[in-house]
């Protein structure tokens, strides 16, 4: 059974109402957390490519990206939980895992799935929430993965005002 159902939850993956990059964080965490981010990237297969700047690199381990000079670029790792979905991933601080995915590819049941595995998958594997704001609505959650419920759950009323 999906944990959201799309009819339920579609206004918070509204493009004009959301912003069309919404924020998503696991709060709390640790360069051993990203680290355990990393590996699973790598476990599942999923497709990815890190990236500091024009120039592709390999992932590094996390302790190099999140040790770099104030003043470096700041590298993104983006990865595709399937071939129409991306996340892209931001090594800002070591004490939150943050990214952001593009509302545009998530529209319908099967994509709104595809997020909750995505999330599930990375809540699990730190034992923390995950967490989605509107795009610069920080500390404002709509939905996200609920360690002790062990499902993605809504976080706000998803009813219009």
């Amino acid at each position: 059974m999906a944990d959201l159902l799309w009819d339920d939850v579609s206004r918070f993956f509204d493009p004009d109402l959301m912003g069309s990059l919404p924020d998503l964080r696991v709060p709390n965490t640790s360069v051993e957390d990203w680290q355990a981010v990393l590996d699973l990237v790598s476990e599942k297969g999923w497709k990815y490519q890190s990236s500091e700047g024009e120039a592709v690199l390999p992932v590094p381990r996390a302790e190099d990206l999140l040790s770099r000079p104030a003043d470096a670029e700041c590298p993104d790792l983006r990865v595709w939980p399937t071939a129409d979905v991306l996340a892209i991933f931001r090594f800002h601080a070591d004490d939150e895992v943050d990214f952001d995915v593009d509302l545009r590819e998530l529209q319908g049941q099967e994509r709104l799935d595809v997020l909750c595995d995505f999330l599930r998958e990375i809540g699990r594997r730190l034992g923390k929430p995950v967490l989605m704001d509107a795009e610069g609505a920080y500390g404002h959650p709509v939905l996200g993965f609920d360690v002790e419920a062990d499902r993605v759950v809504l976080l706000a009323d998803p009813q219009v005002d």
